[in-house]
């Protein structure tokens, strides 16, 4: 086998911002649509780290007609002077990797960028960039273009009584394949992050084809925050809200109880979500628990030989936003996401203050706080009864009308490991019965449903036990539901969704994503609930045959095969053998799921809330921002090409 030489000469350094074009994932995640908005999100983050640190308040977001973003906003202004490396401050920090004011506490005192790559980055994946100062005596311009690999001279524009800086960038097309800016999706963050800093405005207007402006700016934030998150849910208690210091951090928190079978919240630290929780959310549960036990047993709910009750009862329901303001010197993050807080102190603070707080307002609130005690007592019992159910039912004997249902229904599996088994949750019959003939009849189990379940965005418990379909997967998963729900019971640790590539799937597809997500979301969390990428499209050319699953990627096949093939679009799972749909479909080895993860339960619950609610309002104008219509006929079944 020939060898490459592989010594000194083969080590490659990328100057300047080379290394970030190389590999822009490494810096922003991806270059699709998520990857395009982090860049609005670097810029965003270092003008709320001047208002988070008390310099403005106001910040303006503005899409450009030119397709560029402006940001703007009204604190000290970035530093123009001649930096001791030869160059401006200005063009270092646009110019230069970890560069920048946050590496030292005497600049910003609370930050949440801590690497210093942001303004840089956005700079390197751009294919122009315009930088403005206002210092409150000038105004000064520096120019980028090519991805920061060309800088102009820093020009002087006039003079001024203003400060601040404002950034326009246009995302580089050889980078992103989109390089259009979502206006909703900036104006979710953007009312997320005015929540967050109480008094701070921040504008969002589109200069585009369809002119629009928003502005969020609110007193109590925290409070506001709650309130959008249970807009849809039946409160049972007030929004509480406060605030305090604790070991220099600053904490803030608004909570609120509904009558629902999940937790939700939310957690930051200097504005950036903490996605995976941390030292700070860890003392706001530990407080809510500790308080809770507390006045059951002051109130004799709990007697002295009575367990206390346990974390997961007492969040039943309960919705809270939490943020915590951390001194620079104490602020860490474990990951390289940043999305877990590691500062230790932040518990015993987070506990102290949230501690003080509950036990005032269950105190002053007797009928209401009674109410939950028994609450989060029955969520206990009922969660015990349910697991006690499952295991006699799992060694008893005889089969109950669900398990009758079950038995009709369900093709199981044959291996006693759950770990391994998977329930594979098929659209109608006839798709079945293609899964059941090419299935692994080891591991993998089929459940055909029939026609669309429920919607289950307004449904009580009850509701959802009482409708055949949704009661099957219940009782053929037999880990519970609700809050009383352990995803480690699951009679499979893998749920696939596996639906038609048409509209009639992808609404039975969302119809069963918003049951789990109501009323089995532990499942979700576990990461145990996926769903099957069937091929849109199969060409034969020759003796050949090619399975396509986007259009992306029909593209770039037909320009590979040129001429001389047939192109069938599958509508339907049924359409296709028992070979093909194991093949492209179910053969762990060939197949591709996708993972169902609640990445942003803010976002989670607005969008259920929007798509799946009553309010057509809602729906028509999230389709109306987001959907592009087309008269293209993209369901064409049969296309030959000689």
């Amino acid at each position: 086998m020939p060898t490459t030489n592989y010594d000194e000469n083969s080590i490659v350094i990328l100057e300047g911002l080379d290394a970030v074009r190389k590999r822009p994932g490494m810096y922003i995640g991806s270059t699709d649509r998520r990857g395009l908005h982090h860049l609005v999100w670097e810029i965003m983050d270092n003008a709320i780290d001047e208002a988070l640190n008390g310099y403005g308040n106001q910040i303006d977001i503005t899409l450009n007609a030119d397709g560029s973003c402006t940001i703007r906003d009204y604190g000290r202004g970035m530093p123009t002077g001649m930096h001791k490396s030869g160059k401006s401050a200005l063009e270092v920090i646009f110019t230069v990797l970890h560069a920048g004011g946050k590496f030292t506490d005497s600049t910003y005192k609370a930050s949440g960028g801590l690497h210093g790559v942001g303004a840089s980055v956005v700079n390197a994946l751009s294919k122009r960039l315009v930088v403005k100062v206002w210092d409150g005596k000038v105004i000064h311009e520096l120019e980028f273009s090519q991805g920061g690999r060309h800088t102009g001279k820093m020009k002087t524009l006039g003079k001024t009584n203003q400060t601040g800086s404002s950034v326009t960038f246009w995302p580089d097309p050889e980078i992103f394949k989109d390089t259009t800016f979502s206006y909703s999706t900036i104006k979710e963050r953007v009312q997320e992050d005015a929540f967050l800093l109480k008094g701070l405005k921040i504008c969002v207007e589109d200069k585009r084809q369809n002119p629009k402006r928003d502005e969020f700016m609110y007193e109590d934030g925290l409070k506001a925050f709650v309130e959008e998150l249970n807009t849809d849910h039946d409160a049972l208690t007030p929004v509480v809200s406060f605030e305090g210091e604790n070991q220099g951090m600053k904490i803030q928190v608004a909570f609120q109880y509904c009558d629902t079978y999940q937790e939700n919240i939310l957690s930051f630290a200097n504005m950036v979500r903490t996605r995976d929780g941390g030292s700070h959310e860890t003392g706001a549960k530990q407080a809510i628990t500790k308080m809770m036990n507390e006045y059951a047993r002051k109130n004799n709910f709990l007697k002295e030989k009575d367990k206390s009750m346990d974390g997961a009862d007492i969040r039943e329901g309960l919705t809270m936003v939490l943020h915590v303001t951390v001194p620079e010197n104490l602020l860490q993050f474990e990951g390289q996401t940043k999305e877990k807080l590691g500062t230790p102190q932040a518990k015993n603070a987070v506990d102290a203050i949230v501690c003080e707080h509950v036990r005032y307002f269950l105190e002053e609130n007797k009928d209401l706080s009674e109410n939950l005690i028994r609450k989060m007592i029955k969520a206990g019992q009922a969660r015990q009864a349910a697991r006690e159910a499952r295991e006699k039912a799992r060694k008893g004997k005889g089969k109950n009308k669900s398990e009758r249902i079950i038995s009709g229904k369900l093709v199981h599996a044959q291996s006693k490991d759950a770990t391994k088994k998977e329930l594979y949750l098929v659209e109608g019959d006839s798709a079945g019965g293609s899964a059941k003939q090419g299935r692994d009849s080891k591991y993998q189990a089929i459940l055909p449903l029939r026609g669309k379940v429920l919607n289950t965005e307004h449904c009580t418990l009850e509701q959802v036990e009482k409708n055949e379909e949704l009661n099957t997967i219940i009782h053929t998963l037999d880990c519970g539901i609700g809050q009383s729900m352990d995803p480690k019971d699951s009679n499979y640790h893998k749920v696939i969704i596996m639906t038609d590539a048409d509209d009639d799937g992808a609404h039975i597809q969302n119809l069963l994503l918003t049951f789990f997500y109501r009323f089995m979301r532990p499942l979700i969390d576990a990461g145990m609930l996926y769903i099957a990428m069937p091929p849109l499209f199969r060409i034969e050319k020759g003796n050949q045959e090619y399975y396509v699953y986007s259009n992306d990627e029909l593209t770039q096949l037909k320009a590979q095969l040129k001429s001389g093939y047939t192109i069938s679009r599958y509508k339907g799972l049924g359409e296709m053998n028992a070979n093909q749909l194991w093949e492209t479909t179910m053969n762990p080895e060939t197949r591709t799921l996708l993972r169902v993860t609640l990445d942003d339960g803010r976002l989670a619950e607005k969008r259920i809330t929007e798509l799946m609610g009553e309010k057509a309002e809602l729906r028509r104008n999230w389709i109306e921002e987001n959907v592009v219509f087309t008269l293209e006929d993209d369901f064409i079944k049969e296309e030959s090409h000689g």
